[in-house]
């Protein structure tokens, strides 16, 4: 995680860890410790404040393999070597750019008998992840790597929104506007006014795995995901 920190007039601004539900307090404090521009006996307020917003992915990864056993290491090794062939050029054919494949795992070792013993052959493997930069392709896809042969194995795939950014800013301003309106009404219910921000702490959700499947008439379906940020503030009450 990123963390960041910068000056907030006389108060630090940091990007550190979330907390899961509003937390209120009031206190008179000052520490020996504490930094310079903190005045003694001052009352502040602590609220925490959310901000999400729904996002759609636009792009998918596919993690796929081919996977071979044979009499001898030789045979297996050549085996994976054309499975991985015939692997890459489906990819090819249904679309995928050689950039957008990426060798994640190799494997090989031996196969022993029930015993664990005595060696009854040989196994190789080989992982690749696949980036899918248009969704509507998701089907083919699929449906072409399926159909290289038994020496196929399909791992799982996760879902991305490949512009992150925009979607993040706009969960920070909903999430500073819930501290926002929290601590004020915290305020006035301690019948106090509320003063400057002292202190911001934010972590913000990685949005890209945390997709639910929605029913659709394809074989996969990326649903809706949502950006979350959450804010914990630090309020002078004057």
């Amino acid at each position: 995680m990123t963390k960041l920190s910068v000056v907030l007039a006389s108060a630090a601004f940091a990007l550190l860890g979330a907390q899961a539900a509003p937390a209120l307090a009031l206190s008179e404090s000052a520490s020996a410790s504490a930094p310079p521009a903190v005045a003694s006996g001052r009352a502040e307020i602590t609220v925490v404040g959310k901000g999400s917003v729904s996002a759609a992915p636009d792009a998918m990864r596919l993690y796929v393999g081919v996977e071979v056993h044979k009499g001898r290491a030789a045979e297996a090794f050549a085996a994976v070597k054309s499975a991985r062939a015939k692997l890459t050029e489906a990819l090819a054919s249904a679309g995928i750019a050689g950039s957008d494949m990426q060798t994640s795992g190799l494997g090989f070792g031996a196969d022993y008998h029930q015993d664990g013993i005595k060696v009854a052959g040989y196994q190789a493997s080989q992982n690749v992840e696949v980036l899918l930069r248009d969704l509507s392709k998701a089907d083919a896809v699929v449906d072409a790597v399926a159909a290289v042969g038994e020496e196929v194995r399909i791992n799982g795939i996760s879902f991305e929104v490949s512009k992150v950014q925009p979607l993040v800013a706009k969960a920070r301003a909903a999430a500073y506007r819930d501290a926002l309106v929290r601590a004020q009404e915290y305020a006035a219910l301690s019948g106090r006014k509320l003063g400057r921000v002292v202190k911001l702490e934010e972590e913000s959700d990685t949005p890209t795995s945390r997709f639910a499947l929605a029913a659709d008439q394809s074989f996969i379906s990326p649903g809706q995901g949502a950006v979350t940020v959450t804010v914990r503030a630090v309020y002078e009450l004057i």
